[in-house]
Formats: structure tokens, C-alpha cells, sequence
């Protein structure tokens, strides 16, 4: 944690300084690196602003004089933002996020999440209070802001793995329970404090896309909000499409190394625009537009609890890029608490431990526990959105309901040189249209031929593979998805990828596999400019 002391002067107006050791460590990312284009994501997430102004703004936000502050700390930072705890003389302390300038849209981010938490907040849930904010630079801070509650408990990512079955069913309960009370649909004409925006889903703003006209809501229609996605990237790719090498390197080969047309692309979405008004559910329910939270994970749980109590979920955060959405494309089990790929929980059997787990070694015992836990997770949400989320149930059981969202999650996805995975989900469309549209009507792309069919189908198991095969390296070097490894690690972890890469250029079989290696290494910098 950087922390900054704050020393007042006995001058007119009570101006005043604020000391740091480091004062650069405010404005950079602190804590982690990246084995891959490392330079790149630092300089992603550096904002520097005025401190002394964010302070002053801070202060007036909850009606204080700026000379109450005695304490400035760097609290948290993640992929869009950094945040600071302020404390003042008396103890009160209250929390400033700070964007960082590759936060988009611009203009609508942070106001967007402050209405979306404001809206939230008068339907009951446990978000944080704002106190204050501004969705532009221009101001004394010379950056965007939130000032909102510091709510004190501990992130359930901190517990998640000590708790006991009878403390996930409970935590999972509540949670259920909160998106029962937090789910109100839009918000209502008369209350003219809110109103509904543009979708700030992020591939609709990535990159260059932040340049394009394209409607990006409020959605009128189910079918319109069904089709955004992929009216936005077809737009893209007219304006700013090209041959590209697939962005996940491990994936080159199945393509021979060779960049990709986005012509093949460009007919998949426009098949999905032929079927998307078959798509939307005739049962209105699924057609409500409702608000989900956009990253629900642990990590943005806050819960608390007092000595021979449960855990009790005190706060909700982060909802940037939160939608306003169709049900049917909101339903699913959040990816932390779902264990879909396992056949137990596919059945929903009640999990439990091997029969032989007290013969097991320690590895096994402790691996045993972990598949356990996410059965245990995956079992209880399901039965607790049964129970007391029956709109979220019903859309989570509706017949093909994931295929929909495979559809609107692929046609959404940005072009990064490849489209197997969205046209996979066309052709299994194709092949259940009669289930997947609960009509009689014929589905109004033509049919696949088998060969292509059998073709896709192996590219995309190639694709599996090789994401399983990145999925084990990031295991053994201890790394994040994106390449992010501790600061601890960063040598250690710098030194396991040079050795692998010597390893596959000692055991290579020829110049060309040298060169493949050479050229596509999986954690060598990258040019990234042109996926933008």
C-alpha cells in the first residue's frame, strides 16, 4: 500500500501539500508484472492527476474542509482502475477511484456506474454510498473520479476457500436473494433522476470501435439488444477490417501460421442477423430487460460477520460496464461458481468426497477437496436460484438457453483472426432450430454441408486443445490468464519462459519448426496495434 501523509500549512485558505516517499507510485501500477508486453500494460494503467485537487474535491464531497484529511493511500488497482482510501482526523474514511485512460467509453463510464449504483442502491442492495463524482478531467483533480462509502469487511476471495458447506449454501443464498432485490428491471419513466443509456459493454467501445456510429441502445427491442453485438463488428470490419494472425498464438498452427481473411467472419454475423428475430423466446418473462452484475466474482463480494454468526454480505462493487439486457442473454451461472464441464454437477447430484478420501495422499486429498468445493458452489446456486430466483431459473432452464448466449457472446466477440467458435454455434443452431425456436418455421440460413461441418467441428476441437495446453502452462510458471505474475515471481517466472522456449528450440525437428517458434512464441512481446 503507498501512502501519502498530508502536512497542512498555517496560510490563508488552509492550502495544502501532500508528502510521499515515492509520489510516482500514485500514479503507476504496483502490483504485478506482465510476462508479456509488460512495458505496454503499465503504460495502460499510468494516470497521473492532481492530488491536492482530488483531496479538495474529496473533502467537499462530504461536506469537509480539506485540512481533515490526514491520510492518502493507494488501496486496490485492477484492469480499469486504481483506488484510494482517505481517512480524515476523526476516523471517517471514504474511497476515490480513479479510471485509468484506457477505461472506455470515455465519456459514459463512470457515469454510467454511478447511476447504475445509485439505481441499485434505492432498490436495496448493499452498494456503496456516492458521495460525489465527475465523468470528465475537467476539474481540479484533472482526472474522472468517484467518491463513494468505504464499506469495512473482508473480500469473500479472501474466505472463499475455507468455507464450510453449510457457509456456501448460506453465502450463496444471500447472494441470490440480493439479485432477487437488485434485478428491478428499467428503471421507471416518473423517476426522472435516472434514465437509460447507451450499453457500455466493453467490445462495443473497444479499440477503434469507440469511433463508430452504431446503436449501442437503448435498446427498443429484445431483438435489437439480441443483434448490437454483431452490428457493431460488422460495422468494424467494413471500416477497419484486415487479415490477421489469431491474437492467441497457440492457436497459429491449426491455421498454418497464415493470417486470416474477415470475409468468413463478416458471413457468420450476417447469418446471425438472418436468425436473430427466430431467436428471441416467445415467453415475454425472458424478454424483461433486467441489470446483472457485469463481473461477479468473490473478489467484488464484501461480507462480514459477527463472533457465532454467519457471513453476511455487506457490500456489492464494481459495476462498470454493467447492461441493461434482455433476461435470456443476462441467465447463466457466474464463471466463478460454475462447474459446467463436470458431469456431477451437470446432473446436480449432491456432491461429496471420494469414499476413499482418508487413503488418499495429500495431493489427492487436496485436489479431491478443491473439485468437491466447486461442485458444492456450482450445486447450491442452482438450487438456490430455484428456489428463491424463479424469473433467473426459468431463464437459466430454457430450452437451448446457452446456445443464445453462445450466439450473442461470439457474434459480440472482437475480430481477432478467427470465427470458429461463433460459426460452431450457428451450426448447432442450424441442427436444433426446431427445439432451439419452438416453431415449426424453416431455419433461414442454408444448411452446412457436412464436410465443412466435420471441418469446423476439428478446428474448434484444435482450438480446445491448444487453450488447455496455455491453461497448463499458465499452471506451471504461476501465472494469470493475461500473463500477470506477482512482483515476487517476476524473475522466477521470466526465467521458467526463457527456459521453455530454449527447450522447444532444442527439441524442434526442423528450421521451419525454429522458426515457427521463433516468430509465435507464446509469451514473447507482441505488436497488439492492429487488434485494436
Amino acid at each position: 500500500m503507498c501512502t501519502t501523509r498530508c502536512k497542512w500549512l498555517p496560510v490563508p485558505r488552509r492550502a495544502f501539500s501532500c508528502m510521499t516517499h515515492s509520489p510516482n507510485d500514485l500514479f503507476e501500477y504496483t502490483s504485478g508484472q506482465w510476462l508479456i508486453n509488460n512495458a505496454l500494460r503499465h503504460a495502460e494503467r499510468r494516470r497521473v492527476f492532481n492530488v491536492q485537487g482530488l483531496c479538495q474535491l474529496a473533502a467537499e464531497s462530504v461536506n469537509r474542509s480539506a485540512d481533515d484529511i490526514v491520510n492518502f493511500a493507494k488501496l486496490a488497482q485492477g484492469g480499469f482502475n486504481r483506488t484510494f482510501l482517505i481517512t480524515m482526523r476523526d476516523g471517517f474514511q471514504m474511497v476515490a477511484r480513479v479510471p485509468y485512460l484506457n477505461t472506455v467509453p470515455r465519456d459514459l463510464a463512470v457515469a454510467s456506474e454511478v447511476a447504475t449504483m445509485d439505481l441499485l442502491r434505492t432498490s436495496g442492495l448493499p452498494i456503496p454510498e456516492v458521495y460525489g463524482y465527475s465523468p470528465v478531467p475537467d476539474n481540479a483533480a484533472e482526472t474522472e473520479y468517484i467518491f463513494m462509502e468505504f464499506l469495512r469487511g473482508t473480500k469473500l476471495s479472501d474466505v472463499w476457500f475455507d468455507l464450510g458447506e453449510a457457509e456456501i449454501h448460506s453465502v450463496v443464498r444471500e447472494l441470490d436473494l440480493e439479485q432477487v432485490a437488485g434485478v428491478p428491471g428499467i428503471p421507471l419513466p416518473e423517476d426522472r433522476r435516472f434514465c437509460v443509456g447507451p450499453d457500455t459493454r466493453l467490445p462495443l467501445w473497444f479499440g477503434r470501435r469507440s469511433q463508430l456510429d452504431v446503436d449501442r441502445g437503448p435498446y427498443e427491442s429484445a431483438e435489437a439488444a439480441l443483434v448490437s453485438g454483431a452490428r457493431k463488428e460488422l460495422a468494424y470490419l467494413e471500416r477497419f477490417g484486415q487479415p490477421l494472425l489469431p491474437f492467441q498464438r497457440l492457436r497459429r498452427k491449426a491455421y498454418q501460421f497464415q493470417e486470416q481473411s474477415p470475409l468468413d467472419h463478416v458471413k457468420n454475423l450476417e447469418r446471425c442477423l438472418l436468425i436473430a428475430s427466430s431467436l428471441v423466446p416467445k415467453d415475454p418473462a425472458l424478454c424483461h430487460f433486467r441489470i446483472r452484475h457485469p463481473d461477479f466474482q468473490p473478489s467484488n463480494v464484501i461480507v462480514s460477520r459477527s463472533p457465532g454468526s454467519d457471513w453476511k454480505v455487506v457490500g456489492l462493487l464494481d459495476w462498470q460496464h454493467a447492461s441493461i439486457l434482455p433476461l435470456f442473454l443476462l441467465a447463466g451461472i457466474p464463471g466463478r461458481f460454475q462447474n459446467y464441464n463436470d458431469p456431477v454437477s451437470q446432473s446436480m447430484t449432491p456432491p461429496s468426497l471420494p469414499k476413499d478420501f482418508d487413503d488418499l495422499d495429500e495431493v489427492k486429498q487436496s485436489r479431491a477437496k478443491e473439485l468437491y468445493r466447486r461442485r458444492l458452489v456450482h450445486y447450491h446456486y442452482v438450487n438456490n436460484t430455484e428456489e428463491w430466483n424463479e424469473p433467473h431459473h426459468a431463464a437459466l432452464t430454457a430450452p437451448l438457453g446457452t446456445l443464445r448466449l453462445r450466439l450473442f457472446i461470439h457474434s459480440s466477440e472482437l475480430w481477432e483472426g478467427e470465427t470458429v467458435a461463433l460459426k460452431v454455434a450457428l451450426i448447432d443452431a442450424a441442427r436444433t432450430w426446431k427445439t432451439l425456436t419452438g416453431g415449426d418455421a424453416p431455419c433461414p440460413i442454408a444448411k452446412f454441408d457436412a464436410e465443412d461441418v466435420r471441418e469446423t467441428r476439428a478446428l474448434g476441437a484444435v482450438q480446445r486443445e491448444a487453450d488447455e495446453a496455455w491453461e497448463g502452462f499458465q499452471d506451471a510458471i504461476c501465472c494469470g490468464s493475461d500473463g500477470w505474475v506477482s512482483n515476487e515471481h517476476y524473475e522466477t517466472a521470466m526465467a521458467l519462459c526463457k527456459k521453455a522456449k530454449e527447450y522447444g528450440l532444442e527439441v524442434a525437428e526442423s528450421a521451419e519448426e525454429r522458426d515457427e517458434i521463433m516468430d509465435h512464441w507464446i509469451m514473447d512481446d507482441m505488436d497488439e496495434e492492429k487488434y485494436m
